[in-house]
Formats: C-alpha cells, structure tokens, sequence
C-alpha cells in the first residue's frame, strides 16, 4: 500500500490555500499540482508549494502521479470537474455543494462505485469535537428530548461585489445550495432525517439586478423543528453566528458557523453533568442551585424532574476558530485516506452526505415563497 497520497488541485483560491496547509500536516501528503484558469492564482500557489501548474485542468488529469483531486472551484463547475476526475482514475474530494442539482451527485455515487474510487464531499462539520459532544449528549438523552432549535447566520458579503458568482444562481444555485447544506448535515447528523417545510428568499430592494441575500427554512425532524436563517449582508466586523437547542432539561448554545465555543444550561443529575464534563474537558460551571437539598425537583411537560445541580457550562472561545477549522480537515483527509487504503474503513461522512444535504437545499429553493 502506498505510503503517500499526491494530491492535485482544481481551484487556487483563498480557501484552497487555506485548505492545503492544513492538509500538508498530515505526514504521507503531498501537493503536487495546481491548476486555475487565473494564471496569477495558480502559479502563485504552486510556487508556494512547490507544485506543477497547470492553466488547464484537463492538463492535470493526465499527470498519472495525482492520486486524488482537491477541487475547490464555483460551484456551477464541480459537477463536470468531478466526473472528469473520477474518469481520469482519481479520487475526488469537493469543495460544498458538490453540483447544482442533486441528480447530478447521485450520477457522481454510481460512477465512483463503479470506478471504486473515493468520491467526497468536504462537509467537515461532523469532525468537531463540539460536534460529537452534542451528538452524544442527545443520542444518551442527557437533557432529554429534543424539542426546537435554531441557527442564525448573519454573514458578510464584504468581499461579495455584484458581480460576484455568488449571487449569481444560475452559478452557485443560490444561498441554500451554495451555503445552507452544511447546516442541512449538521443538524441532520444530529437529530435525523429532516423534511423541509416552509421556505423563505429575501430579496436585496432597489436593485436594478435580483438578488437573494436572504433565506430562512423550517425542517421537521422526528421529535422537534429547527429554523435556519443565512443572511449576507454584514460588514465584516459583524459577521457572526449562532446556533441553540431546546431540550426537555435545558439547552445548548454554540457560537461560529464553525463551532469553537459552547454554552450549556439545564437541570442534571450528578451522574449526567460528570459525563459531559468529562467529554467536553476544560469547562467552567457555574451553579444556580436554589438550596441545599439533596435532590432537588422541577416540573415540565406534565412531569416530575428530579436533578441535582441547575447549571450553566462554558468552554472554548473564538480565538480558537482558526486552529479548530484546520484540525477538522486534517481528520477529514485522514478520515478519507483511510478508507483509500482500507475500502472496509467506516468513514464519518460519504457521499451520501452530499446526497441528503443537497436534496434539503434543493427542496427548500423549490417550496420557497420569494418576496
């Protein structure tokens, strides 16, 4: 088995650059070719690298030293970069949403089956460690049952000119497809299969273009709702973002479209508030016990609660966000070669969270009401 993975890139943009030192700390990874239509761009990135450059991808294909292709592109050219690539014998790993049309990653699954290759794509939320603390505390029911949530995106399009792919959704399939399918995953790694029920798009007024830079969606999960809220149209400054969730004992709030710190509030007992202080690490806890009783009791949904301690938990903070994104895709690569080189290996995400992500987004632009 080889020991090395040489990777090829489609798409030299800023997260590209970002992207690749993150995965060059994974010992065995290589960078060996860059190719972007900006000549600039490329060559500046592979100068940096140390990598061949490549104006045209098709050139890259056919180097038979890339292993896999990194493609980091518009979203309106991931479709047709990635079939050529898994055509070409290489393994794929794509930039979010994957295609414009579900119907088209579907195609991608069949293909890479077919060609046994590693089709992905990059949709590295479930690697945060914050992740997996929510993930168990509701799978152990730790606060209960699930009941509502939210995640509110106030997102800057400072650096979005109006002329810029994003807007255009003939180009990027607009806020939902471009940007809402990590949070589609996110919450659906938590609490299931959602089906979207009601949508909303915003539109920028007295433009002389259409523009959406607002979207809101309700989704129906097996025990509750959840609201999502993207908006671009922040200074950077302001950019930010929240998500909470409602549970019978309490609820969890996490802070960043990347997750880095974390707010805890509920009733526990002694045995539920060891176990997620030990899974979280280094926390502070604050008490709101009202006496001195060994057990102390409240009421909700017609019940008895019998807890221990009422408490609020925090931990992380947002200086960590840089080093915690670069953490969550190097698992994402390690994750993934793993599986190259052991096709029994079980991988946290697959194509099919490509599949189900995007097939949310795609029915939420469908159903959505457009004022």
């Amino acid at each position: 088995m080889k020991a090395e993975l040489n990777i090829g890139i489609i798409g030299a943009g800023s997260f590209a650059a970002f992207a690749t030192q993150s995965f060059l700390k994974i010992k065995g990874i290589k960078i060996i070719a860059v190719s972007d239509v900006n000549e600039h761009v490329g060559k500046q990135l592979a100068k940096k690298l140390s990598a061949k450059f490549f104006t045209a991808y098709d050139d890259l294909l056919v180097d038979t030293d890339v292993d896999l292709v990194y493609i980091a592109t518009p979203p309106f050219l991931q479709f047709e970069i990635s079939k050529k690539s898994l055509l070409a014998g290489k393994h794929v790993l794509c930039e979010k949403p994957a295609a414009l049309r579900n119907s088209e990653v579907k195609e991608l699954k069949i293909l890479a089956i077919k060609l046994k290759l590693l089709y992905v794509v990059n949709l590295m939320q479930r690697y945060n460690h914050l992740y997996k603390v929510i993930k168990f505390i509701i799978d152990q029911k730790l606060m209960g049952n699930f009941l509502h949530g939210f995640f509110e995106n106030y997102a800057s399009d400072e650096n979005l000119h109006k002329e810029h792919w994003f807007w255009d959704e003939t180009k990027s399939g607009g806020i939902f497809i471009e940007h809402g399918v990590h949070f589609f995953d996110m919450f659906s790694g938590w609490l299931g299969k959602g089906l979207v029920i009601k949508s909303l798009q915003l539109q920028r007024k007295y433009l002389t273009t259409t523009i959406y830079d607002r979207v809101q969606a309700t989704v129906l999960y097996d025990e509750g709702t959840v609201n999502f809220y993207h908006g671009f149209n922040q200074p950077k400054i302001l950019d930010r973002q929240e998500m909470r969730l409602q549970f019978e004992r309490g609820d969890i709030t996490l802070y960043e479209w990347i997750p880095v710190k974390m707010k805890l509030h509920g009733l526990f007992t002694n045995e539920q508030l060891k176990k997620i202080t030990e899974l979280i690490g280094s926390c502070s806890i604050i008490k709101h016990n009202r006496s001195n009783q060994i057990k102390e009791k409240a009421i909700g949904k017609f019940a008895d609660i019998i807890f221990d301690e009422h408490v609020t938990i925090k931990c992380g903070n947002r200086q960590e966000k840089q080093n915690r994104y670069q953490q969550m895709l190097m698992d994402m690569l390690q994750d993934q070669w793993s599986w190259i080189k052991n096709g029994n290996h079980i991988r946290i995400i697959t194509e099919d969270n490509a599949i189900e992500a995007l097939s949310m987004a795609e029915h939420a632009k469908q159903i959505a009401q457009k004022f």
